[in-house]
């Protein structure tokens, strides 16, 4: 018994192209393909000709092929050879030949509850059309299709929709992205594939007391409205409210490996198909998301994390002072954690702009050699070569982002407020001895005693007079303070701990900055990331807690980005950004549904995904600022990767009320 929520499409065995043939419905379903659960057919119109060309989408999966090999006569050698010469003359010229596009076929639920069916045009992510051509490609296609379809334009990016804003609706009907995806039924936010016993809860409520009486293991498939951030880890997740691919659970799932979608309508599919508690394969890919029910249990191995073992560098202990963070460096990490060296690496970027910030672009991207010339492009360079491109790439980093101030508290200093009780040794002994023995009915009772015992428990004079000597007072007294994790246990291949370990962003003076301090530092023991850390083999013995302390900073914007496209893994052009008004914490913790934008680093150019909680886009000149914030954070990539330029970065920005932006963190994006 299958419930298929999306399918691909049956290959053609013939191409099927038709050139200047009018548009039926019968004709679209016979060339086009499936993505994203929506038929599509690939159009070329020709100018010069007076006529278009529809592509049979699996004959022809690329219009600048077709282009050159079916109407210029070209090879594919010499379209190889000048590709991006090519691709400017057919997506940015303005008095270009060609027009390419996509018709996609939706549906749509009206009043009366029958469904409408109608035709949406659309251009690729890079083009430029200025809104003559828009409407013009528009006019042309309209004309050519059957009458009784809609049709409506969705401009590819925000420059287009700037376009298309000086045009009468009346004369060019359109839709804008996010209202044609954001409030879709079904999404994939992390593929995958998993077997497993699909548990589907209804409320939060209802999960707690399931998790506190039966408990959820390793062959478990959860489902709900929305899962929490301290969801064990499992054989998979689905949500049925909406989410972003940047939620703290959805890192989880992708560091964890484990497929992750969104299906609205899957209760419906549960009570039709009885799901809940059955044995389910599921998989989540690009264009496809199903659930196949099994009519028996499966024969399930322990999955590979089960022995997966995750090697800390050791952590050095010996008295080292608290730190600015400006003074510290990534190979700090084994004192202060990796989170507080990273900014401090952050800061030496910034200030030394020395590094090469260009590494990523370099790479060939076949049959492209470099991206150099796309790099040279956005910093508005003509033909630099390499040595002004990285200055030029680090003086645009330098004056795009600032790194936070503050100070970093060292491991040591956990060790000796931990040394300083009798009744803390205790308790650190019974849970030590409790997961050798692998007691694991016993493990949440003595994490959440130890915790209760490091919240109440004296920090030794010597450890306050390092922090508050090092810490100067702000001008307020009771000024806020910001207080944050930063363990060697964190942000490691393999295991990210996003969400893991707290933070506490509401500290006032000196009293409340200790009490903070000992939150995070208790945040180490808490049940949940004592449980993953012993999943994976990592020590008590070698996990320690670093600290960071700031001054608040009020934000006008904040959020989340990744240096990558969470759902399609292959795009190396993409960078997606989330944010909310106000600080980025509303963002990370998921109180707010955020906006969401992907911006092009390569050809230039954004779109709006989801306009979240706020239900209002952003004005043009900060959607211009955040383009540059997400080249920021590509550049940034090219050092902070390492020596594998293509692995993507987790970064957590702010915009001040003065409008400059500050990067509060940076760290590997797991994939």
């Amino acid at each position: 018994m299958t419930a298929q929520l999306l399918t691909g499409a049956a290959e053609p065995v013939t191409d099927r192209t038709v050139v200047g043939e009018n548009l039926s419905l019968p004709l679209f379903r016979t060339l086009s393909g499936v993505l994203a659960g929506h038929p599509y057919l690939k159009v070329v119109v020709d100018r010069a000709e007076n006529t278009w060309h529809l592509l049979d989408t699996a004959a022809h999966p690329f219009h600048v092929n077709y282009i050159a090999t079916r109407i210029l006569g070209m090879d594919l050698t010499a379209l190889d050879a000048d590709l991006d010469a090519f691709n400017a003359s057919v997506y940015m010229d303005p008095g270009r030949r060609f027009l390419l596009g996509v018709l996609s076929l939706h549906t749509e639920q009206v009043t009366d509850g029958r469904e409408r069916t109608f035709l949406v045009l659309e251009t690729t992510e890079a083009d430029t059309m200025h809104g003559e051509l828009l409407a013009f490609f528009y006019e042309f296609v309209r004309a050519r299709v059957d009458g009784r379809l809609p049709l409506l334009l969705k401009p590819a990016n925000h420059g287009q929709e700037e376009e298309l804003a000086a045009i009468s609706e009346l004369c060019v009907p359109r839709i804008l992205s996010h209202e044609l995806f954001g409030s879709r039924a079904r999404a994939p936010l992390n593929p995958g594939e998993a077997t497993g016993r699909l548990r589907f809860f209804r409320t939060h409520d209802e999960y707690t007391a399931y998790a506190a009486e039966a408990g959820l293991g390793w062959a478990d498939i959860v489902a709900m409205p929305c899962l929490p951030d301290d969801v064990p880890r499992v054989a998979g997740f689905l949500n049925t409210a909406p989410i972003t691919p940047l939620s703290h659970t959805n890192v989880l799932a992708s560091g964890w490996g484990i497929p992750n979608a969104i299906v609205r309508d899957l209760e419906q599919l549960v009570d039709k198909d009885g799901l809940d508690g059955a044995w389910v394969r599921y998989r989540v890919r690009e264009d496809e998301i199903s659930l196949e029910r099994l009519d028996h249990e499966p024969d399930l191995r322990a999955p590979a994390w089960h022995q997966q073992r995750i090697r800390l560098e050791p952590p050095l202990l010996e008295d080292v002072p608290v730190l600015a963070l400006h003074r510290l460096r990534s190979a700090d990490s084994d004192r202060y954690g990796t989170k507080a060296a990273n900014l401090g690496e952050l800061h030496h970027v910034l200030d030394s702009r020395t590094a090469d910030l260009t590494a990523f672009y370099g790479r060939p991207r076949p049959p492209r050699e470099d991206l150099y010339g796309h790099l040279a492009a956005r910093l508005g360079l003509n033909a630099p070569s390499l040595a002004e491109l990285r200055a030029a790439a680090a003086a645009f980093v330098a004056a795009t982002v600032g790194a936070p101030e503050g100070v970093a508290l060292p491991f040591a200093l956990q060790q000796h407020f931990l040394a300083s009780s009798p009744a803390l040794q205790q308790g650190i002994g019974k849970l030590k001895m409790a997961l050798e023995l692998d007691a694991t009915d016993v493990l949440d009772s003595l994490c959440l005693q130890l915790q209760h015992l490091i919240r109440h428990t004296p920090v030794p004079e010597s450890v306050t007079r390092q922090i508050s000597q090092a810490f100067p007072a702000p001008a307020d007294p009771r000024g806020r303070l910001v207080v944050r994790s930063s363990s060697n246990a964190e942000d490691l291949p393999g295991f990210s701990a996003a969400g893991v370990y707290d933070s506490v962003t509401t500290a006032h003076g000196a009293d409340e900055l200790l009490d903070a301090v000992r939150q995070v530092w208790a945040s180490l023991l808490s049940p949940r990331s004592v449980r993953l850390r012993h999943q994976v083999g990592i020590s008590l013995d070698d996990t320690y807690m670093g600290v960071i302390v700031q001054e608040y900073v009020p934000a006008s914007l904040g959020g989340v980005l990744v240096t990558c496209d969470p759902t399609r893994r292959e795009d190396f052009r993409n960078v997606y950004l989330n944010c909310s008004p106000g600080s980025p914490e509303q963002v990370v913790e998921g109180s707010v549904l955020p906006q969401q934008y992907l911006y092009n680093t390569v050809e230039g150019g954004g779109r709006t995904v989801a306009l979240g909680s706020s239900g209002d886009g952003l004005s043009a000149a900060t959607r211009t600022r955040l383009a540059d914030l997400c080249l920021t954070g590509r550049l940034l990539q090219s050092h902070f990767s390492g020596s594998d330029v293509d692995r993507p970065l987790d970064i957590e920005w702010l915009m001040t009320d003065r409008g400059d932006f500050r990067l509060v963190q940076v760290r590997p994006y797991a994939l």
